[in-house]
C-alpha cells in the first residue's frame, strides 16, 4: 500500500527543517497513478507525540492522549488504533479557505457505531447552535443515527439556526476489509465516495472561508460538538488535497481490494488471538480455558478443533499429566481461515490442589440467610465440580446426585442444593453447617460454612399498595407513592414528593424501577435500568452502547434501601454479556420449579464486543438470568424471547398453574401478523423459563408460551403504551369483586399509567378466539388516585406497617396489641391480637400475687393451669418479642378462691368471663386526666406510677349501682382512665370518674 520506511525519514526531516527555520523541499506535483500529490499525508508513522506528514510539506499533526502503544503494524502497514482515548491536531495549510476546492481521504476499519468524527476541518469546541461550536465540515465513519452508516456534512452557523447541512445517507464501511472514505468538495457540491465509488452528494451554499481560519486546520478522531465521543476505529492512512480530485483520481488513489483485505485480516487475526487467550499469557502456554470470540471487527467466526479432547471448539481445555497440542481454526463467512496452534500445559498435583483451594475460597455465603442459597455446582474459574452436604438437610438441602435437567426451561444451576426451609416465626433461628467438596483432576478438597437460617419474619394482611416510578427523561430518579387506604386508587406521594433513590455512579440515571416482595414476604427487592437520557445519551447509543448493569436494592420497609451488593460500593451489577447493546427494564418473578428468582430484561445482541455487526439482527429481545440473593447471578444471560421482532418490557404474574406474561411489541409487527402494532400482548405458560421463538395461539402452554391476547390497549386508549404492570387486588379493596386484578399500561406520550380493572378468572379465560381485551369489562378505568406523572414503574401489595412507614418516612414502628384473658375452671387462656391482624409471637407472663409463669404463644394463644389456693386478680401480660414489632399489652381475670369439693354450691357454675382487654402503648405513659369511658383506651395502670392497677373482686356491681354477691368466675375490667378500685370489708367501692364493667365469656 505504501512504503512506510522510505517516507518516515522525510517526515522527520521536515520537522527538523521547520525547527531550524529552513525552507522545505517542494514535493512532486503529481504522485503515482496520475493522482496529484497530497498537501498533507499521514500514513500513521509517528515519532513521540508527532503524527508525521510524509508528503514532505512539514504539516505534522500533534497527538493528544495517544502514545506508542496505540500504533500497530498490520501486514507491514503501520496503523493508529483510536480507542476513544485521543486525537490528532492538524496544522493550517493543507486546505485553504480561498475557495471550496478540497479532498480528504481516510482509510480505516473497525469503527464503533457512535456519535463521533473520523476527521473534521474547522476549530472551536462547543455546544449545538452556539458560536462556540466552530464552523466545520466532517465525516463520521459509523454513525449511530444511521445505524452504522456514514454521516458527513458541513456547518456554517447563521442567525436563524445552527446552519448544518448533511450529505444524504449513503455508504458504510466494509465488514471484511479496510475501507477508504473520500470526501470531495467542489464549488457548492460535496461528494462522498467509499472505496472509490460515489455514494452520495450534497448541494449547499456554504463557503470554506467561514470554516478555515487560524493555526488549526482541524482534527483526526475528534468532534467539535462537545458531548460527542472521541473516535474508536483503526486508521491506516489519511491524505488531504487543496483541490477537488476527479472521480478517476479518487478511484486511483484508493488502495487495491487485496491490499485492504490483507490489512484487515491481519487486524482480525491479532484481535482474535488477544480475545482467545483470556487469562493465558500465550498460546504456547495454555493453562486455563480459552475464549474463542464469535465475532471480531464485524466478522462472524465459526470454530473447529483438531482434537476436542485437548481443546474443545468452545475453548474448554483438558489438562493432563503431559503437555498436549491441538489446533483451533476460525472461519469467517468468506471462507477465510485463521489458524491457532495451542499447547495445553500439563498440570501437577500441587497445581490441582492450588486450583481446588482457589475454587473453594471464591465461594461467598452470607453468615445469616433469609433466602435460598446459591450453592454453586461448578467452580467459577477452573471448572471443578462442587457438591454440597448439610448437617440438617431439612433446613438446607444438599446436592441431588440424581438431578437431571428438565426437557423444557432452565436447568437448576445448583442441582437441588441450597433450598432453605426457614423456621416458623417465633421458633428461633437454626444453625446449619454446610460442606462444599470440590473435585478436579482426580483430587478433592472441602470447605465448611456455618450458616444461620433466620426464622420467618412477621406477616400481616395486605391492606394497601406502594408504587415506584421515575418521572421523565430529564428526571431519572426514583419516586415512591403509597395508598392512604385499602383502595388501589388512593395513592399519595411519599417522602414529601421528593426522590427516594438517586444515582451518582454508573450512568447516573435510574429508570423503570420494579419492586418485588420476597417469596417469604419479609423483604422487598427493587431493580432499575442504568440509563440516563437526560445526561445527553442518544437513543441510538442507549440501545447499542448501553449499560450492561442492573441496579439492585433491598428493603424491609420500602423506606430504607440498601444495595444488595453493598460490599462493592454504590454501583450496579453486571448481568449482561459484552456483546449486548443494553439492559433495559429489568423485572423479576419467583420460579416455583427452580426455587429461584428469574430476572428478565430487554437487550440487543451483537456478534462481537465492539457491536460491529449482528448476524441474528439488532432487534430487541428478552433475556433472563437466575438469582437467589440479588447479588450473584447466573451467566451468561439466556435468550427468553426471540421471534425476530423487537420485544421489550415483559411483566409476569401467576394465576393457578400458569404464568401470565404481558409484553410490549416494539417492532410493530410479527411474522404471522398476530402482534398488531406497538402494543401489549399476553401469553401464558406452565414453565416460566421456556423459550419463545414465535408468537402462536397454537403453542402448547405446558411446554411453551401460548399467545392468548394482542393489541390490548392502543385501540381503547388511542395512545401507544409500554411498561405493562399487573397487580392482584387486596381483599377488602372496594375495586375487588372477587379475584380482582389491576392491569396498567404506561401511555408515556400522554398522561402516564392507564388502569384496567379485571379478574384472574377473566385473564385465565383469555384465548385468541375469545380475547380478554375484547370483553365488555375491559375498559380504561379513571386515572384518579394514581401517582402523578409516573413513567414505567411498579406496584406492590403491602401491609399496614409499610403504609405507616411510608407515611411517616421513618421506617417500621411496632403495632399495638390487645391481650384478652378468660378463665375456665382453673385454666386461664390469654389471646393476643395485633392491631394490624398480623402474626403475634413471644410469651405471656401470668401473674397472681407471688405466683408467676411465662408461657409461649401458639397461634396467638397461651394458657396455663393455676395452682390450687390462688385467688384474686390474674394478670396476663404479653411480653412482646425480640423483633419489637408488636407492643406489649395485658389483660386480667378474677380468680375465685377454691370451692370446697365436699359441699355442692347453691349457685350454678358460672360461665367463664373475661376482663375487657387493655390497649397497649409502645412506651407506658401516665394516664390522662380523664378517660373516654370506652374499652381499650389504655393499659390497666396506676395514674401515678404507670404500674398495672390492682383489680380486686368481692361483689358484682348491679345496673343500679348496688352491690350483689360475687359469683365464681366473674372478671372485671377498667373502662375509665382515672378509676381507682378499693376493696373494703363491705363490698366494692368506686373511686374516680370511671366505671367498672363485667363481661362474661363462654369458655
Amino acid at each position: 500500500m505504501k512504503a512506510k520506511h522510505a517516507t518516515t525519514a522525510v517526515g522527520v526531516l521536515s520537522a527538523a527543517l521547520l525547527t531550524a527555520g529552513m525552507a522545505l523541499p517542494v514535493p512532486a506535483a503529481v504522485a503515482a497513478n496520475g493522482v496529484p500529490a497530497p498537501t498533507a499525508h499521514y500514513d500513521m508513522s509517528h515519532s513521540g507525540s508527532v503524527l508525521i506528514d510524509v508528503s514532505g510539506n512539514g504539516r505534522d499533526a500533534r497527538l493528544t492522549g495517544l502514545d506508542d502503544s496505540d500504533f500497530k503494524v498490520y501486514a507491514a502497514e503501520e496503523s493508529l488504533v483510536f480507542d476513544g482515548n485521543g486525537y490528532a491536531t492538524m496544522p493550517a495549510g493543507a486546505v485553504t479557505g480561498t475557495d471550496n476546492e478540497f479532498t480528504v481521504e481516510m482509510s480505516l476499519t473497525n469503527a464503533a457505531v457512535a456519535n463521533q468524527f473520523g476527521w473534521v476541518i474547522g476549530d472551536g469546541i462547543g455546544s449545538w447552535n452556539t458560536n462556540q461550536l466552530g464552523n466545520h465540515v466532517f465525516v463520521n465513519p459509523a454513525s449511530g443515527e444511521r445505524e452504522g452508516g456514514i454521516l458527513s456534512g458541513i456547518r456554517v452557523k447563521t442567525d436563524g439556526g445552527n446552519g448544518e447541512e448533511r450529505v444524504p445517507a449513503g455508504g458504510r464501511l466494509a465488514s471484511d476489509a479496510v475501507s477508504t472514505i473520500t470526501l470531495v468538495s467542489s464549488g457548492d457540491t460535496i461528494t462522498l465516495y467509499v472505496d472509490g465509488v460515489q455514494e452520495s452528494q450534497l448541494q449547499h451554499g456554504k463557503s470554506m472561508s467561514d470554516i478555515v481560519k487560524g493555526d488549526v486546520l482541524g482534527y483526526i478522531g475528534r468532534s467539535l460538538y462537545e458531548p460527542d465521543a472521541l473516535l474508536k476505529a483503526t486508521v491506516t492512512d489519511m491524505k488531504l488535497w487543496d483541490d477537488a480530485l476527479t472521480p478517476t483520481e479518487v478511484a486511483a488513489s484508493v488502495p487495491t481490494a487485496a491490499e485492504r483485505a490483507a490489512v484487515f485480516q491481519a487486524i482480525v487475526a491479532e484481535q482474535i488471538e488477544l480475545r482467545l487467550l483470556a487469562a493465558n499469557t500465550s498460546l504456547e502456554d495454555v493453562r486455563e480455558n480459552l475464549t474463542p470470540p464469535t465475532a471480531v471487527s464485524g466478522t462472524v467466526l465459526t470454530w473447529a478443533s483438531s482434537d476436542p479432547a485437548v481443546v474443545a471448539a468452545d475453548g474448554t481445555i483438558a489438562r493432563g499429566a503431559q503437555d498436549r497440542q491441538s489446533t483451533l481454526t476460525a472461519t469467517d463467512p468468506a471462507g477465510r481461515t485463521y489458524v491457532f496452534e495451542v499447547t495445553v500445559k500439563a498440570i501437577s498435583d500441587d497445581e490441582v490442589a492450588s486450583h481446588l483451594a482457589a475454587e473453594l475460597e471464591a465461594i461467598k455465603l452470607e453468615s445469616v440467610t433469609y433466602e435460598n442459597l446459591p450453592l454453586v455446582a461448578e467452580g467459577a474459574r477452573y471448572g471443578s465440580q462442587i457438591t454440597w452436604t448439610s448437617s440438617d438437610p431439612s433446613v438446607i438441602s444438599e446436592t441431588d446426585s440424581a438431578y437431571a435437567a428438565p426437557d423444557v426451561g432452565s436447568a437448576d444451576p445448583f442441582e437441588g442444593a441450597g433450598i432453605v426451609s426457614r423456621p416458623a416465626y417465633g421458633s428461633g433461628d437454626k444453625q446449619v453447617v454446610l460442606t462444599a467438596t470440590a473435585t478436579l483432576g482426580g483430587q478433592s478438597a472441602t470447605r465448611t460454612f456455618d450458616v444461620t437460617v433466620a426464622e420467618l419474619g412477621r406477616s400481616a394482611p395486605d391492606v394497601g399498595y406502594a408504587a415506584a416510578y421515575f418521572k421523565s427523561d430529564s428526571n431519572e430518579r426514583i419516586y415512591q407513592d403509597y395508598t392512604t387506604t385499602n383502595d388501589f386508587f388512593t395513592f399519595t406521594p411519599a417522602n414529601g414528593g421528593q426522590p427516594t433513590v438517586a444515582s451518582q455512579t454508573d450512568t447516573q440515571g435510574l429508570r423503570d424501577p420494579y419492586i418485588l416482595r420476597s417469596v417469604n414476604g419479609d423483604k422487598y427487592y427493587m431493580l432499575a435500568t442504568d440509563l440516563c437520557i437526560g445526561c445527553g445519551t442518544s437513543w441510538g447509543d442507549a440501545q447499542s452502547k448501553g449499560s450492561l448493569k442492573i441496579e439492585a436494592w433491598e428493603s424491609a420497609d420500602l423506606v430504607n434501601w440498601t444495595r444488595t451488593n453493598a460490599d462493592d460500593g454504590d454501583t450496579g451489577i453486571v448481568v449482561n454479556q459484552p456483546e449486548a447493546g443494553m439492559t433495559w427494564a429489568p423485572e423479576v418473578y419467583w420460579d416455583d420449579a427452580l426455587q429461584s428468582y428469574v430476572v428478565f430484561f430487554a437487550s440487543r445482541l451483537y456478534d462481537d464486543v465492539d457491536h460491529m455487526t449482528t448476524s441474528t439482527g439488532a432487534h430487541a429481545r428478552m433475556f433472563y438470568v437466575l438469582t437467589r440473593d440479588f447479588e450473584t447471578f447466573t451467566y451468561p444471560p439466556q435468550v427468553w424471547q426471540d421471534t425476530g421482532y423487537a420485544r421489550i418490557d415483559s411483566t409476569v404474574t401467576k394465576i393457578g398453574d400458569y404464568y401470565y406474561r404481558f409484553t410490549k411489541n416494539e417492532d410493530g409487527g410479527s411474522a404471522d401478523g398476530l402482534e398488531r402494532g406497538k402494543d401489549i400482548f399476553l401469553e401464558r405458560s406452565r414453565v416460566l423459563t421456556s423459550v419463545t421463538t414465535q408468537s402462536s395461539a397454537g403453542t402448547d402452554p405446558a411446554t411453551g408460551w401460548q399467545l392468548v391476547d394482542t393489541a390490548m390497549t392502543t385501540p381503547l386508549t388511542g395512545q401507544a403504551g409500554e411498561g405493562p404492570e399487573i397487580v392482584k387486588l387486596n381483599e377488602g379493596d372496594p375495586n375487588n369483586t372477587g379475584d380482582g386484578y389491576v392491569f396498567l399500561v404506561d401511555n408515556y406520550g400522554n398522561g402516564g399509567y392507564v388502569p384496567f380493572v379485571t379478574t384472574g378468572t377473566a385473564i385465565a379465560a383469555s384465548t385468541m378466539d375469545s380475547r380478554l381485551s375484547k370483553t365488555v369489562g375491559w375498559t380504561p378505568h379513571a386515572q384518579t388516585g394514581l401517582p402523578s406523572s409516573p413513567r414505567h414503574g411498579a406496584f406492590v401489595n403491602v401491609p399496614q406497617t409499610i403504609l405507616d412507614a411510608m407515611e411517616s418516612w421513618s421506617g417500621i414502628h411496632a403495632v399495638d396489641s390487645v391481650t384478652e384473658v378468660v378463665l375456665d375452671g382453673r385454666r386461664a387462656t390469654a389471646t393476643v391480637t395485633a392491631a394490624d391482624s398480623g402474626d403475634v409471637v413471644g410469651t405471656v407472663t401470668f401473674t397472681l400475687g407471688d405466683w408467676s409463669q411465662a408461657v409461649a404463644l401458639t397461634d396467638g394463644r397461651a394458657d396455663v393451669a393455676l395452682p390450687g389456693g390462688l385467688a384474686g386478680t390474674l394478670i396476663a401480660h404479653y411480653d412482646g418479642y425480640r423483633d419489637n414489632l408488636v407492643n406489649a399489652s395485658q389483660g386480667a381475670v378474677a380468680v375465685p378462691a377454691d370451692e370446697p369439693t365436699a359441699e355442692p354450691t347453691a349457685e350454678p357454675t358460672a360461665e367463664p368471663t373475661a376482663v375487657e382487654p387493655t390497649t397497649p402503648t409502645a412506651t407506658p405513659s401516665p394516664a390522662p386526666a380523664s378517660g373516654s369511658g370506652q374499652p381499650g383506651d389504655g393499659p390497666v395502670t396506676s395514674a401515678s406510677t404507670n404500674a398495672p392497677a390492682e383489680v380486686a373482686v368481692a361483689e358484682r356491681v348491679s345496673r343500679s349501682g348496688k352491690a350483689e354477691p360475687g359469683r365464681p368466675g366473674a372478671s372485671l375490667a377498667r373502662t375509665g382512665a382515672n378509676t381507682d378500685l378499693a376493696l373494703l370489708s363491705g363490698g366494692l367501692v368506686l373511686i374516680g370518674a370511671g366505671a367498672v364493667s363485667v363481661r362474661r365469656r363462654r369458655a
